[in-house]
């Protein structure tokens, strides 16, 4: 009897300790999966950046909800990713407007809904342009934050606040 309940011990010590190494593994596979987040909202905005670089404005928007809601809040506000496409075509008319943009001191901070998936983000950093000319935006420097939704196109801007 006493050797049965010892094993009967040693068989539930063995299960919870399997289950517990099994969440551990279950929690190094979320944390996995939230920097692989985190650097494919990092790709996309380096995707910005190149884009930018070579004066593609419409490449540069590809990163944005195409929607009637997405909202960009600079010294206005513009609603609609069409209102900001051309916001962003009448204030850089040029190569030379737009110069060379790099972002820095980027934070990408992850929002998990209440079912533990990550489908909101929210990136702050500092932008800068190096160019030789200036058309309606004057600004050459910055800070912005991003509020990032994941949906089936991947990653993308709902709402831009550059100032």
């Amino acid at each position: 009897m006493r050797f049965r309940r010892w094993r009967l011990v040693a068989a539930i010590a063995v299960i919870l300790g399997g289950l517990e190494a099994g969440s551990g593994v279950a929690r190094a596979a979320d944390l996995a999966g939230l920097k692989d987040e985190a650097a494919a909202i990092r790709m996309v905005l380096a995707g910005q950046v190149a884009a930018w670089n070579r004066a593609d404005i419409p490449g540069f928007m590809a990163s944005y909800e195409d929607s009637p809601e997405t909202t960009f809040v600079g010294t206005t506000v513009a609603k609609g990713f069409q209102m900001i496409l051309e916001r962003y075509q009448k204030n850089y008319t040029t190569k030379e407007q737009m110069g060379v943009l790099t972002f820095s001191e980027l934070d990408v901070r992850l929002l998990p809904g209440s079912n533990g998936v990550v489908e909101y983000a929210v990136v702050t950093g500092h932008f800068h342009l190096e160019r030789t000319a200036k058309g309606e935006a004057k600004k050459d420097d910055g800070i912005f934050s991003l509020v990032w939704h994941k949906s089936a196109g991947g990653w993308k801007i709902l709402l831009d606040h550059t100032s």
